[in-house]
């Protein structure tokens, strides 16, 4: 989860869940975020961060990483770059969604960048 809010949709949502769940916390500090969604994380992912108009480019990130994606899209703003920010705290229950709302919060033809701790792929 990437601040105090989507930690406490993440607990209700592995609590409510089927199966088994990992909940992967930071062990720095990262700031509480404005626009958490609860609702969004229990989809699994969600805009967090929208520009005007369409968007050039959407950052995804999960965890510790989204502040960053936050900062990174308000300095690309700043440049004139339309960017959208998106919260991915569960891929699993991300994809269970219809495919309207996945192609809501990314968009099938915008260039996506995924930022995520540890990842060493692409």
């Amino acid at each position: 989860p990437a601040d105090a809010n989507e930690t406490v949709a993440a607990w209700r949502a592995a609590i409510d869940g089927h199966g088994p769940t990992a909940l992967i916390l930071s062990r720095q500090s990262v700031p509480t975020l404005e626009g958490t969604s609860a609702e969004g994380v229990l989809k699994g992912g969600y805009v967090l961060v929208d520009c005007e108009g369409e968007p050039e480019l959407v950052l995804v990130a999960t965890g510790s990483e989204v502040h960053v994606c936050v900062e990174a899209a308000r300095r690309l703003a700043d440049d004139g770059v339309a960017v959208r920010v998106v919260s991915l705290p569960s891929w699993n229950l991300f994809e269970a969604q219809s495919d309207a709302y996945c192609d809501a919060v990314l968009p099938p033809d915008v260039p996506t960048l995924a930022v995520e701790a540890g990842v060493s792929f692409g």
